[in-house]
């Protein structure tokens, strides 16, 4: 692994999704009106009007979003344990409880235990339909683990090492033990230009943007749903 595991927390995270079923197009026999469902929910997330203002889906996208989302959240919130438990069926042969833990805060942006619909449907918004920019600063804010600014080797090592876990150790070939600090070290020598021991966001941008690997990542999950 090298600079394309800025790229993996994306391709994890919509791998998961498509076995979730909430990328799958909804058929038109299950064309409903979203606004009627909603008021159903124990939790009632922000009208379908308002979510097409705040995302780059269509109504109808929000629609298919929301109902494989209520599928498996009937109450139109998820809390970390559940997410936990959802993300652990697709890696049966890892640990998934540090990397979804990680997962878990970037999408509860405002801290209050759970995600909610909107939570959801506007990061993922970010991740299908933003631009490169948008998309490497979600990468970034999920490596900042104490949101202040700057990556350090420890957030990083954290990070790669959650991937690293989640993945299992039947990987093959398998993976050495030093690799995660082997991944962070390669890292930081591209990506801290001043050698101060930290990365910031430009220094992340730069870089992410000079690499190919990367860049043709960004681009895979533009027509995902």
């Amino acid at each position: 692994m090298e600079l394309i595991a800025v790229a993996v927390v994306i391709v994890l995270f919509i791998g998961v999704l498509r076995q979730f079923g909430i990328l799958e197009p909804m058929s038109m026999e299950d064309d409903c009106d979203i606004d009627d469902e909603l008021s159903a929910a124990r939790h009632q997330p922000e009208g379908l009007d308002g979510l097409q203002a705040r995302t780059m889906f269509s109504k109808r996208e929000i629609q298919s979003l929301y109902r494989g989302f209520k599928n498996e959240c009937p109450s139109g919130m998820v809390d970390e344990k559940t997410f936990k438990s959802i993300y652990s069926q697709f890696f049966p042969q890892g640990d998934v409880t540090t990397y979804a833990h990680f997962l878990f805060n970037a999408f509860d942006t405002d801290n209050s235990g759970a995600i909610r619909f909107e939570d959801f449907v506007i990061g993922l918004s970010v991740l299908l339909r933003g631009t490169v920019n948008e998309k490497l600063i979600w990468a970034f804010n999920l490596y900042d683990i104490n949101k202040d600014g700057y990556v350090t080797k420890e957030e990083m090592l954290a990070i790669i090492q959650s991937i690293y876990d989640m993945m299992g150790r039947y990987t093959y070939p398998a993976l050495h033990p030093d690799s995660p600090l082997q991944h962070v070290e390669r890292f930081f020598q591209k990506m801290d230009r001043n050698r101060d021991g930290v990365v910031t966001i430009d220094e992340f941008l730069d870089a992410c943007q000079t690499d190919e690997n990367i860049m043709h990542s960004m681009q895979l999950f533009e027509n995902a749903l």
